[in-house]
């Protein structure tokens, strides 16, 4: 890898995202109390709270990876769509008295996989092209 401005921002990107969804995975994996009533809440307890998880480990680790950073920003800008929806219409921007951490933290990951995808579009694009049907050439008579 060389280090360029485009692949140290896309590395700093990366690994901002990925901690701050790896960090959120101790309350989701131990039924933190936080997180059990926040997922009650939108009436998702337990299997919401452990697959979102499960996804956001998934993301964290695909984003870390050179090959699949486009997948993981793809999987994280999805998560975080629906966790900032939640937040707006569900929980609120506040949630047990937080001042609006988590809700913040949505956010500024939502920022940085919509960035990170914009960087990677190629790789994107190249993921893609390969489920593509071929086009079929028509024959002339």
């Amino acid at each position: 890898m060389k280090f360029s401005f485009k692949n140290i921002v896309s590395l700093l990107l990366r690994v901002v995202a990925a901690i701050i969804l790896l960090q959120t995975l101790f309350f989701k994996f131990t039924a933190a109390p936080e997180s059990v009533e926040l997922f009650t809440k939108l009436g998702v307890e337990p299997w919401g709270r452990i697959g979102t998880g499960v996804i956001e480990l998934i993301a964290s680790i695909l984003l870390l990876i050179p090959a699949t950073v486009f997948i993981g920003a793809f999987l994280g800008i999805g998560l975080m769509s629906g966790a900032i929806l939640s937040h707006l219409a569900v929980i609120g921007i506040e949630s047990q008295g937080d001042g609006g951490q988590l809700f913040m933290l949505a956010i500024i990951v939502w920022v940085c996989t919509a960035i990170i995808m914009l960087m990677h579009k190629q790789q994107g694009i190249a993921i893609l092209n390969k489920f593509r049907k071929p086009q079929m050439k028509h024959a002339v008579n």
